[in-house]
């Protein structure tokens, strides 16, 4: 894909009283690979990890302070409030859909989602959020180089997808409040728009900063190349060795397929 963006839906909690407990809120975000294998950009100089993982889990960056962080949270089994949303954790139901139009194929991908924060490694006690995200995240990391595991890190992952955004994209994370009154200067004078940030340690952009990992349990794949004989496959994840699940269809490593009517 020229541009690789996806529409990314998440949960909003309802205002007091309604029907229903969450309502769809959805955007177009930018796909920025796979977890633990960040496309190479010759002009990232942040630190990267060797490559020592491979995985099924789509990544893209976003700030901390739009509505879809504290979503991701709230709507996970630990109804996470927005104080947990600054950290690492998450595991909200989301769904992304991408539609290839050079292909006319259409993938949709439902699963959970899961925050990197700036609390991802450091010293003292992790935090649940922290556990939480190394657990679900890391049992869906394939080793393919040994001889890294020791030497890979979290917090270096993070990193390097931040210093694989353009200056530009960085200096959006110094940006006012996403969504707040342009009529409320912000009170931070760091905050500003049009800014370029060239390192990949600056702390006000950095404190916004967060990778955001889906971690699809189901994919959907509608070809609709020839218009009348369209096709449908549904990919569902049974284990983590590729052993015998009881679920119907062709076994493809860790998942099975299904075609479907369209």
């Amino acid at each position: 894909m020229e541009s690789p963006e996806f529409v990314f839906t998440s949960l909003h909690p309802s205002e007091e009283n309604a029907s229903t407990p969450y309502v769809p809120r959805a955007r177009y975000c930018v796909y920025r690979g796979m977890w633990a294998e960040l496309p190479v950009n010759k002009h990232n100089k942040a630190p990267q990890n060797p490559q020592v993982y491979s995985s099924d889990l789509l990544t893209f960056t976003s700030d901390v302070r739009m509505a879809k962080i504290p979503e991701i949270f709230s709507s996970s089994p630990g109804h996470g409030d927005v104080s947990q949303s600054q950290g690492s954790g998450g595991g909200g139901p989301v769904e992304a859909v991408f539609w290839c139009k050079d292909v006319m194929t259409q993938w949709r991908f439902k699963g959970v989602a899961y925050i990197i924060g700036q609390d991802i490694e450091g010293s003292g006690e992790e935090s649940s959020g922290v556990r939480t995200v190394k657990s679900k995240i890391g049992e869906r990391m394939r080793v393919v180089n040994e001889e890294g595991e020791d030497s890979w890190s979290w917090e270096r992952e993070a990193t390097a997808h931040f210093g694989n955004l353009s200056p530009e994209m960085r200096g959006t994370f110094k940006n006012p409040v996403p969504g707040s009154p342009i009529s409320i200067p912000p009170s931070d004078k760091g905050l500003a728009l049009g800014q370029k940030v060239e390192g990949y340690e600056d702390k006000l952009a950095r404190k916004s900063f967060r990778v955001v990992i889906i971690r699809p349990d189901e994919v959907e794949q509608l070809d609709l190349t020839v218009p009348d004989k369209a096709r449908r496959w549904r990919f569902t994840y049974v284990c983590s060795n590729g052993g015998s699940s009881g679920q119907k269809g062709e076994h493809i490593e860790e998942w099975t397929k299904e075609e479907l009517w369209p």
